[in-house]
């Protein structure tokens, strides 16, 4: 069996490089070894971390000799054992099925007033020439977009509880150093309330409680006319007649919320980065916005091509994952001149591939109009990863970076507070801008406007 090279260092001292130095790690690697290399996996296996577009087209292509689950099961003690990105073959593909719908049409498009109401009710806030961390606003609207989406909740205790649970939750686990407990099991150690495992767990438990107790209330009073995710799941079916058990939902749910909003939360952190660092950027993106005039709404915003092609220059820069799931070999696999057996581990790496001057020229300029001037393959472009583990929520978060960021950029005038070389951190198992980031509002550009739907 032949494998391709990769760092000869300890397991142990490469694991904290890459907590503390993400980019830069995969950056040494793909220079020393090309753009495939090995690594031990969680599991002792080889990885194999593969930024070939024509590697990750073949892994693509055949998801039937991969399961990929369990290669997740770093996150069990986050999401729970029934979580759809635990799961592999049959099972993976129903949960799927069930989850897959809200997140599409016109029930997802449904949404856009709810994130517009959302978003100018945070920004509203705002004060001029007043410096905040710009990852706190727009955390405050990515979570209660996600709550209002997946329960319906938009006041009262339990709502107000889970919002401060799970901000607290998340936290807990996203500094470098609080990420090595999903790293090192030996970490993981409950010495109390104030330990940082003890702290994770009695936070876990209380959001926990929470979930269940709304998943109970709401079986028992089931209203058809609700669209939210949880009432559309109470009602949904298995091929067999089945509903999901409160475990499942419990699952999936914890699944949609520490996914579908601290990720979308980092994007939009570096969109506005972005956005007020280039002028030319967002003088073209205002220009974009202003041929709208007062008949602003969301269809007509999503379909913006430069918009678009800002959101998109930001996932492809620096991706929230730097990896899609991995893939891990069931019959033995040939590439090129290596062989993978049963049980080696495949990784495609977001980043590096994102990062490739021969796709990329200057990979690491911001420049939107490449997305104007080419269409990428999904083996060349896959933020939210491929195959049939692509993110199911792909395009709410793609309309929801699409909607806040127009609302903000239409309405103030922005700049970066703190002037220092901004370079990209881990937070848990994403890649953030740094937590320190601040912007000041310099002035008002206009009057808010209300968003209009289609009649």
């Amino acid at each position: 069996m032949k494998l391709p090279a990769g760092p000869r260092t300890p397991q142990s001292l490469r694991m904290l490089r890459s907590i503390f130095y993400p980019s830069e790690t995969l950056e040494a690697y793909a220079q020393a070894y090309g753009d495939m290399f090995t690594l031990g996996s969680p599991s002792g296996s080889p990885m194999v971390v593969c930024s070939n577009p024509k590697c990750i087209q073949k892994i693509f292509s055949n998801p039937g000799q991969f399961d990929s689950g369990g290669g997740n099961l770093l996150l069990r003690f986050l999401l729970g054992n029934q979580s759809l990105i635990l799961l592999d073959g049959d099972r993976h593909q129903q949960q799927r099925q069930l989850l897959t719908p809200p997140f599409h049409g016109e029930r997802m498009r449904a949404y856009g007033e709810l994130i517009w109401e959302i978003t100018e009710q945070v920004i509203a806030q705002w004060k001029l020439d007043q410096p905040f961390v710009i990852r706190m606003p727009m955390q405050a609207i990515t979570l209660q977009v996600i709550l209002r989406a997946v329960f319906g909740l938009a006041e009262g205790e339990r709502f107000e509880r889970l919002k401060l649970l799970l901000t607290e939750l998340l936290e807990s686990i996203s500094s470098p150093l609080s990420a090595s407990l999903l790293f090192f099991p030996l970490l993981r150690q409950d010495l109390g309330a104030w330990s940082p495992w003890g702290r994770f767990l009695r936070l876990k438990q209380q959001v926990t409680k929470l979930l269940y107790a709304e998943i109970r209330e709401r079986r028992e009073q089931l209203d058809s006319s609700r669209t939210d995710i949880l009432s559309l799941l109470l009602s949904a079916r298995d091929e067999d007649g089945q509903p999901m058990s409160d475990e499942e939902l419990h699952d999936e749910l914890m699944t949609l919320l520490v996914a579908g909003h601290e990720t979308t939360a980092s994007a939009l952190s570096w969109a506005l980065y972005w956005v007020f660092t280039q002028p030319e950027v967002r003088n073209k993106l205002r220009q974009e916005l202003d041929t709208l005039g007062n008949e602003n709404n969301p269809a007509a915003i999503a379909q913006l091509p430069y918009l678009n092609a800002v959101c998109q220059e930001t996932l492809r820069l620096y991706p929230i994952a730097m990896f899609a799931f991995p893939r891990i070999v069931k019959t033995p696999l040939a590439w090129e001149e290596y062989e993978f057996e049963p049980g080696i581990w495949l990784v495609p790496c977001i980043y590096l591939l994102h990062q490739r001057p021969d796709i990329y020229p200057e990979p690491k300029q911001f420049k939107p109009e490449r997305f104007l001037e080419r269409q990428f393959s999904p083996f060349e472009y896959l933020p939210f990863g491929g195959s049939n583990r692509r993110c199911i929520g792909l395009a709410f978060a793609q309309f929801e970076m699409k909607l806040v960021l127009a609302a903000i950029a239409q309405q103030y005038e922005m700049a970066i507070a703190n002037q220092r070389p901004i370079r990209p951190v881990r937070r848990g198992l994403t890649l953030a801008p740094p937590a320190n980031l601040k912007m000041v509002v310099t002035h008002q550009r206009q009057q808010v406007q209300n968003l209009t739907t289609v009649s």
